[in-house]
């Protein structure tokens, strides 16, 4: 009789942890930032000490805010060098860019000096913005995801970043039919 109830009661618990669990999911999925909804405004800091607003930018230009995993990771390399390759094009259709990882300052200095990157590379370091973007994952660092913020501060795209090597093109076309 023992067994069978320990049994029942494990039984139970089981199904009420994947319940709760497939409700977490669903609340997460329901509160995830969508196309068309505001963006959620920020500032954050570069590994220089300049301050970046992203409300600064309504109504003067689309901006870019990409989030990567790790300063100094290939992926990541590979894809801000895409972007610093690719800049005086940014620049050209007033398109800004602003790259957000949870790194600390000195490691996104570090970062921005080893491949002379030129465009703000900004630190969220106590993982705020990236919590409000619904970019920190359970294994404690961002998840490659943009989200291109137009001119009225709404989210145009939010792009699952799965080409590192065409990412800087695909944003910059896509942001600056945004002008």
């Amino acid at each position: 009789m023992k067994n069978l109830l320990f049994s029942l009661f494990s039984f139970s618990f089981l199904l009420f942890i994947s319940y709760t669990s497939a409700q977490s999911d669903k609340m997460e999925e329901q509160q995830g930032l969508k196309t068309g909804m505001a963006a959620p405004n920020f500032t954050l800091h570069d590994a220089f000490g300049h301050s970046y607003k992203l409300s600064s930018y309504k109504g003067k230009m689309p901006v870019v805010v990409y989030f990567y995993p790790k300063a100094g990771t290939s992926g990541c390399t590979k894809e801000a060098c895409g972007i610093r390759d690719d800049w005086s094009q940014f620049k050209k259709n007033k398109v800004q860019v602003l790259g957000i990882s949870i790194d600390q300052k000195a490691d996104i200095m570090k970062f921005v000096k080893d491949y002379n990157l030129n465009f703000p590379l900004l630190s969220d370091a106590d993982k705020k913005v990236s919590k409000d973007y619904g970019v920190f994952n359970k294994k404690g660092f961002d998840n490659r995801i943009t989200f291109i913020v137009d001119k009225k501060g709404k989210i145009a795209e939010i792009i699952n970043v799965k080409d590192i090597e065409g990412h800087a093109s695909k944003v910059l076309e896509i942001a600056s039919k945004l002008n």
